[in-house]
C-alpha cells in the first residue's frame, strides 16, 4: 500500500514544507488538484457532491500542478508526484506534451499524469475548445500526449488534432504513467483501456468497492488484466489501521489523504500543526501498516 498526500486547496507557500514533511515521513507521493479558474455562474453541475454544488469558493487557492510539481520537485529527492486530476479536455495536448514532459525530465522520472476530462462548460469554451464530443477528444488528446512523450519523431492525423512529424527532446527516459479519472461507465473504460491506474474523486466504502470490481472486468476483456494496474483511491468512510487494511482487501493500492483534516485543522491554518499531523499520520498509521 501507498500513501499519498493530497495539498489541494492549501495555500501555495505551504507547497514545498508539506512535500519535505511528507518525503521525511514516507509518503510516496503528492498529489496535486487542477482548477482554471472559478466563474462567478456555472452552466453545469459538479458531478462528486450530492447536491451538484462546488465545495470551494472564488477565493480558494489554486496553482497550476505542473508549476507546482516543478516547485516541489526541486526541494525534494525521493517523493513521486502526480495530478488528481489535470482536465485535458480544454487543453491542447501539444502544448501539454511540453509542459509534462519537461516536469518529468527536471523531476528525474517522478512524475505521472492524472487527467481527466473536465466538467465544466466554461473551462473549455474560455479556453477556446469545445464542450461538444470531449470523450472522443480527450481519447484523441490522451493518444497524442502518449505518442510525443514516448520520443522520436512522430505524426498524427486524427478528427480533432492533426500534425505532420515532430520531435520534443528531451524526451522522458522513463515512461510517464498515466492515471485516468471519473466514475462514469464511459471514464472506466478509458481507464481500463488505456491507463496505467485509476484515480477516483470521494468516494465510500461500498461504491470504490463495486468500482474497482467493474474495472478488474473491463481490463480482463481489453486483454489487460495483468498489466500493472495503480488504484488511487479517496474513501470517505474507511479511516485508521482497520480501514486502510479494508481498502486494501478491495484492491486499492494508494490511499490519497490529507492527516490534518483528522486533527480539526483547516486548510488556511498555518503550516507548523499541520507538518505535525503529518508526522503522526506517519507514526501511527504508515510505520504500522
Amino acid at each position: 500500500m501507498k500513501f499519498t498526500l493530497s495539498v489541494a486547496m492549501n495555500p501555495l507557500d505551504q507547497f514545498t514544507e508539506l512535500a519535505r514533511t511528507a518525503e521525511e515521513c514516507g509518503f510516496a507521493s503528492i498529489a496535486l488538484p487542477d482548477s482554471l479558474f472559478y466563474s462567478e455562474h456555472v452552466s453545469a453541475e459538479y458531478p462528486y457532491t450530492p447536491d451538484g454544488s462546488r465545495f470551494w469558493t472564488a477565493d480558494t487557492p489554486w496553482a497550476d500542478p505542473l508549476v507546482a510539481v516543478a516547485s516541489m520537485a526541486a526541494v525534494t529527492e525521493r517523493i513521486e508526484y502526480y495530478t488528481s486530476v489535470l482536465k485535458l479536455g480544454s487543453r491542447n495536448p501539444v502544448l501539454l506534451a511540453r509542459q509534462v514532459g519537461s516536469v518529468a525530465v527536471l523531476s528525474g522520472n517522478r512524475f505521472g499524469l492524472g487527467l481527466g476530462v473536465g466538467w465544466s462548460p466554461e473551462e473549455f469554451e474560455w479556453c477556446g475548445a469545445p464542450y461538444a464530443k470531449r470523450g472522443k477528444r480527450v481519447d484523441e488528446a490522451i493518444e497524442v500526449l502518449r505518442l510525443i512523450l514516448d520520443g522520436g519523431m512522430v505524426e498524427y492525423h486524427g478528427e480533432f488534432f492533426d500534425f505532420d512529424k515532430l520531435q520534443m527532446s528531451p524526451a522522458p527516459s522513463e515512461h510517464v504513467p498515466f492515471y485516468i479519472g471519473g466514475h462514469t461507465e464511459v471514464a472506466l473504460k478509458r481507464a481500463a483501456r488505456v491507463g496505467d491506474g485509476w484515480s477516483s474523486a470521494m468516494m465510500k466504502f461500498d461504491d470504490l468497492r463495486s468500482t474497482i470490481s467493474r474495472l478488474a472486468e473491463l481490463r480482463a476483456e481489453y486483454g489487460r488484466a495483468d498489466v500493472p494496474f495503480e488504484i488511487q483511491a479517496v474513501c470517505i468512510d474507511r479511516f485508521g489501521l482497520d480501514g486502510y487494511r479494508e481498502q486494501a482487501e478491495i484492491g486499492v493500492t494508494d490511499i490519497v489523504t490529507q492527516p490534518w483534516v483528522f486533527e480539526g485543522i483547516r486548510f488556511g491554518d498555518p503550516v507548523g500543526p499541520k507538518k505535525d499531523a503529518i508526522r503522526k499520520f506517519a507514526d501511527e498509521v504508515i510505520s504500522r501498516f
